[in-house]
């Protein structure tokens, strides 16, 4: 099951941080079609949000035709996107090339700008 983890500093709307999430963990191989994500009550219990900014992300994610809400059930996943399972060797070497990095005096804004040049690169004109 998916945890949520809300920043409410990062400037990025509730939400939306719930939607990414799910979206990640979905790309990850967290969630797969047929899981139930944590009922709005969960979301609040553990994150201390307004319940109508759970409903607002899983009617998002719905939308987008990633999650189906079932009557008296809860919402499930119903399709999986992307192919880079948590466990897979370029996650470890990314781990490895990350703590590289790290070791080197790189702070976080510094391996984004990078990582985010060598992606531009590698996958320009793709939507993100």
């Amino acid at each position: 099951m998916v945890e949520y983890r809300i920043d409410r500093h990062s400037g990025v709307a509730t939400y939306v941080q719930i939607v990414q999430q799910t979206k990640q963990a979905l790309r990850l191989g967290l969630l797969r079609p047929g899981d139930k994500l944590p009922t709005a009550r969960e979301v609040v219990e553990a994150t201390a949000i307004n319940p109508n900014t759970v409903l607002k992300a899983y009617r998002e994610l719905e939308r987008e035709g990633l999650v189906e809400a079932r009557r008296g059930l809860g919402t499930f996943v119903r399709r999986a996107l992307g192919a880079a399972p948590a466990d897979s060797p370029l996650r470890a070497e990314l781990d490895a090339w990350a703590a590289r990095a790290a070791e080197s005096g790189l702070d976080r804004d510094d391996v984004a700008a990078l990582f985010t040049a060598v992606l531009d690169k590698h996958f320009q004109g793709e939507r993100s």
